[in-house]
């Protein structure tokens, strides 16, 4: 006689995921109600400058249209930190507690480097470019946030995530914010000029070291 063996099937839930995934295109939705010629031009922001030399008034980095793709971006970016760090087998990509904690962290992150970013760029004498060069940065990392939404939606509900969609997603993410510099150079070079040693340092200081102390501390204590 055949012995059957029942083993209890375990189900993630998933729910509050679903309902932020529906949150953030319902965002999106209103954003291109209420600015639907800005949303055009921002669609097209890796082809052309036009977005970035008409919306370059720093005016526009509290306008309700950076606002509302602000909280897509914060979203996106922490489910896309939560899966990679389920991928490396950290945490598991279902914990709600845990998307709470990198979504909390993550957006005071932003803007606390946001407002240091201000007072270095005091310091070394040159505000009006980093005004602009934030602004700029606001709007390439919105961008990938929008585009990070689908893949989040694919790699959170595939349990088996292929290693080449991965590592293509974190490279097409290296490629754009390389890309967002190159511009910026290009754009801003006269207000570079005899100010290149600062902007160096403002680099170093805040666009590569805050990161690499984050994936330092997040790996060490994750590591224990």
């Amino acid at each position: 006689m055949i012995e059957t063996v029942l083993q209890p099937r375990i189900l993630e839930p998933k729910d509050w995921a679903t309902c932020l995934f529906v949150f953030s295109f319902v965002l999106i939705a209103i954003t291109k109600t209420a600015f639907e010629t800005r949303f055009s031009e921002f669609l097209r922001i890796l082809v052309s400058d036009k977005y970035i030399k008409v919306y370059k008034d720093t005016s526009h980095l509290m306008s309700g249209f950076t606002i509302l793709l602000f909280i897509v971006q914060i979203i996106s970016f922490s489910f896309f930190i939560q899966i990679l760090l389920n991928y490396f087998g950290y945490v598991a990509k279902t914990d709600w507690i845990i998307f709470i904690r990198i979504f909390t962290f993550f957006g005071i992150f932003v803007l606390s480097k946001f407002l240091i970013e201000k007072i270095v760029a005091t310091i070394f004498n040159i505000e009006e470019f980093a005004e602009q060069f934030n602004l700029q940065k606001v709007s390439y990392r919105t961008f990938i946030g929008l585009i990070l939404l689908p893949i989040n939606i694919y790699l959170f509900y595939n349990n088996t995530p292929s290693n080449v969609v991965v590592y293509c997603v974190i490279g097409v993410i290296l490629i754009i914010n390389l890309l967002s510099y190159l511009v910026s150079l290009k754009i801003y070079q006269n207000l570079l000029i005899g100010k290149l040693f600062y902007f160096i340092l403002y680099l170093c200081a805040l666009e590569i070291a805050p990161y690499y102390f984050i994936y330092y501390m997040i790996t060490k204590k994750l590591a224990h």
